[in-house]
């Protein structure tokens, strides 16, 4: 019973509020007005907003794309690791979500900034003769994303790989299989729903984070988090930001609808 009263107060009666608000209307200096209109939703479909979708959708894929390229061979290799060396890379893992977000990004301006501590290392190498503009940038934003979300893949595929049954790697090497055959056909596949699970984590909060954008992309860098952001603070236009975010929990949850599909599948494969 506590479990569904905090799911209906917490949980459902905002989803419900949220999307009753974005029927309502704008009113004309502060607040709304209780008259039904489907504006909001049609304002979507300017190229302006389906841009801004577009470009979210975009990050999100890089940024997952990023994340599993850097924590699917982190993940992999720590559950290798003997009992106390992994214990250590799990603390290291998880320090990052002791410390605030916010200062954490404005660590990655000190490394971005112009004369900062990347171009002195870029300068003192000989690679650059000149201070980079990166702070400020599409590829700051994007470091920033696969910086903040990277423990969450790392972490489901090292839970994916620490509980894999080794001996069929074994078996597939006894049969023939060189390593990089038996990685691809066994334990790929053996750790594919922590590499699902990975992309949802990473996916799905990369579309609506907001601030690590303001902060590294110094607003030339628009998500649709930052869109719905506008509208709260600077526009007042609680109904289309209301809008906004109902069509934003749709793509997510058809995410979420579409790694449950796939994993049902798998599951449904193992058995047969």
């Amino acid at each position: 019973m506590p479990l569904y009263l905090f799911t209906i107060f917490f949980v459902a009666l905002p989803m419900l509020y949220l999307l009753a608000l974005s029927f309502l209307t704008r009113a004309q200096t502060w607040g709304v007005v209780n008259e039904f209109t489907l504006d909001n939703y049609l304002r979507i479909a300017d190229p302006v907003y389906l841009n801004t979708f577009k470009e979210s959708f975009q990050m999100a894929i890089l940024t997952t794309a990023g994340t599993l390229l850097i924590g699917y061979p982190f993940g992999y290799l720590m559950a290798r690791l003997p009992g106390r060396a992994k214990s250590l890379m799990m603390l290291l893992v998880v320090i990052p979500f002791w410390t605030s977000a916010l200062m954490r990004m404005y660590g990655w301006i000190i490394i971005f900034r112009s004369n900062g501590l990347l171009d002195k290392l870029l300068m003192g190498l000989g690679i650059t003769d000149s201070p980079l503009k990166l702070l400020y940038s599409y590829p700051a934003v994007l470091v920033g994303m696969v910086y903040s979300l990277l423990p969450f893949m790392i972490l489901s595929v090292y839970s994916s790989t620490d509980k894999m049954d080794w001996s069929l790697v074994e078996a597939a090497r006894d049969l023939g299989a060189t390593r990089g055959e038996a990685f691809f056909t066994v334990t790929v596949k053996l750790t594919l729903p922590g590499i699902l699970s990975g992309v949802v984590l990473v996916f799905i909060p990369s579309m609506g984070l907001f601030f690590i954008a303001d902060i590294l992309g110094g607003g030339k860098v628009m998500l649709v988090g930052n869109l719905i952001q506008n509208q709260l603070q600077s526009g007042r236009d609680w109904p289309f930001a209301a809008a906004l975010s109902v069509v934003l929990m749709i793509f997510t949850s058809m995410m979420i609808w579409i790694y449950r599909r796939a994993s049902g599948v798998r599951d449904l494969e193992g058995l047969l």
